[in-house]
């Protein structure tokens, strides 16, 4: 089977990482992946924020947790945060961030490197701690939080897919 469909068929999101760091090698290449996205009109309206200080990662961890309501840690000891952000004023700032999440995700796994898309990164960044971020991070404030994609290596046995769904195709 071609390599590439191998890859997508068999990433699977991960729930409990090392804190084992990523090579700068292998981190460089997933990020640089994230920029090869496909974006409506190649407006290139994402932006990555690559946060791997473990400070800084448990800060971002909180954030996420307080916008769920709950005390744990949403990125499963992950010892890397890329955070996508997105342009608002684009028309397809949503589409063009998801598939950057999507193209790290899937280059990730082709690397050996796990991962899993983590939500509430729009909810994240709209409070007064997100928007502090932002700033310190020189993030423009029409930016939106589109994806947390967490990233490091299995402390778990890997996922198996699930069988697709009945169904999933219509072909006319």
């Amino acid at each position: 089977m071609n390599e590439v469909l191998q890859c997508l068929k068999t990433r699977r999101s991960v729930k409990k990482y090392k804190p084992t760091p990523i090579p700068d090698d292998k981190l460089n290449a997933i990020l640089e992946a994230g920029t090869y996205a496909p974006s409506g009109k190649n407006n290139q309206s994402a932006l990555i924020v690559c946060v791997t200080d473990p400070e800084a990662v448990k800060e971002l961890s909180k954030l996420n947790a307080s916008i769920l309501g709950v005390n744990i840690d949403p990125f499963y000891g992950a010892p890397c945060v890329a955070v996508v952000f997105a342009d608002s004023t684009f028309f397809t700032h949503i589409e063009d961030g998801s598939l950057v999440m999507g193209n790290m995700l899937n280059a990730a796994h082709s690397l050996g490197v796990d991962s899993c898309w983590i939500h509430r990164a729009k909810e994240m960044f709209e409070t007064e701690q997100g928007k502090a971020l932002m700033k310190k991070w020189g993030v423009p404030e029409n930016y939106r939080g589109i994806g947390n994609c967490i990233l490091g290596y299995a402390d778990c046995d890997y996922p198996v897919a699930p069988k697709r769904k009945d169904g999933y195709i219509i072909k006319i």
